[in-house]
């Protein structure tokens, strides 16, 4: 990896945030509304990232969830990269057992050079969906079997990357296309940089494993918060610095919607934790409006799982959400915020990340 790429992973806080902000895009879909008009809020979000100084904007990849239409994450960050001139653009993630260590590196190549640098590869090992989905994926039974490979599918992919396959492996004469051969090749004039990669987890696999690879970490603290702080604690005390990092970075993933009042804010979040009540319980569907999770009539275990889940939602006024955010920054140290805003309709969400950036004294 050249020295540009791993300057980039570094963020500088801008205005008053005590760390770079960031976007976590789920590319929602809501009752009543198409994936077109959850594509478009994603592009409407990350002009708005660009324009107010937010570092990153990631996009994750799911599968046969009716409520999330990011099963692409490459095409959503090509038609990102069309709308947007300077904000990084990545993963997060994309599920590596589910593809082909060179397709995901040739993906990524290309987007590299639509984008020159400004991607991210944000990685992980769980299959973004149920295990039905997933074998149809991954046209195997041997879920488990996928994820404890891993570490040899990663090393795989990186050597793609880096197209420096040793002399004598079988791959050694593949190349992944756009890529550093090109620089190499008799009158080649491309730019031998790749995209940096992060892991991304939920658990302490990922985190040890970036942290003795070196490499960037990004932690789904929006659905595993019990684990933050033990996975964080872990990928520092197992960082090895390498070619990438000479000292851990760790960014957290938060989900937080900021509105006009704490009522409007709840009224906003509750939709997206009866979606994932939904979700869990076996029943996916769309996220439903304020008006639908309003009426609905919580059982008193569904009602235990909806108020656990929530909090860990900050949410109520851009005050109230700075202050959530800073708190949780200061317990956990992370090195950078990724907020992802769930919501039914996308005014919610683009509303949320302006007021957010409004608190922070971001640049109009």
């Amino acid at each position: 990896m050249n020295a540009e790429a791993v300057d980039e992973i570094r963020g500088t806080a801008a205005g008053t945030a005590p760390v770079p902000l960031s976007v976590l895009d789920l590319v929602t879909v809501g009752s009543g509304r198409t994936a077109t008009d959850a594509l478009r809020t994603s592009v409407d979000i990350a002009r708005l990232a660009e324009r107010r100084g937010y570092h990153r904007h990631w996009v994750a990849e799911h599968h046969s969830m009716p409520g999330v239409a990011s099963s692409s994450p490459a095409v959503i960050l090509a038609h990102l990269a069309a709308h947007t001139e300077r904000i990084r653009l990545g993963s997060g993630g994309v599920m590596l057992p589910n593809h082909a260590p060179l397709v995901i590196a040739e993906q990524f190549g290309t987007l590299e050079a639509l984008a020159p640098g400004r991607v991210d590869l944000g990685l992980g090992r769980a299959p973004g969906t149920d295990g039905a989905t997933a074998a149809a994926l991954r046209r195997t039974d041997g879920l488990s079997e996928s994820a404890d490979d891993f570490p040899q599918q990663l090393a795989e992919l990186i050597r793609f990357l880096d197209d420096d396959f040793p002399d004598g492996h079988p791959y050694a004469r593949i190349h992944a296309v756009p890529g550093p051969v090109q620089a190499t090749s008799p009158g080649g004039v491309q730019s031998p940089a790749r995209p940096p990669v992060w892991l991304l987890g939920s658990s302490g696999f990922s985190a040890r494993l970036a942290g003795v690879l070196g490499l960037p970490f990004a932690f789904a603290h929006h659905f595993s918060a019990q684990n933050t702080i033990p996975a964080l604690d872990l990928y520092r005390e197992s960082f090895r610095p390498s070619a990438v990092l000479k000292a851990p970075y760790a960014l957290i993933g938060v989900s937080a919607l900021a509105a006009g009042d704490e009522h409007e804010a709840r009224r906003q979040v509750l939709t997206g934790a009866l979606s994932m009540l939904r979700l869990r319980t076996g029943r996916p569907g769309l996220i439903p409006t304020p008006e639908e999770a309003e009426a609905y009539r919580f059982g008193p275990m569904e009602r235990e799982f909806v108020d656990s889940w929530l909090g860990n939602v900050v949410h109520g006024t851009a005050d109230e959400v700075r202050a959530g955010l800073d708190d949780l920054q200061k317990r956990t140290g992370a090195d950078e915020l990724m907020i992802t805003a769930n919501a039914h309709g996308g005014e919610a969400r683009v509303r949320s990340y302006e007021l957010i950036a409004d608190a922070y004294g971001l640049p109009a």
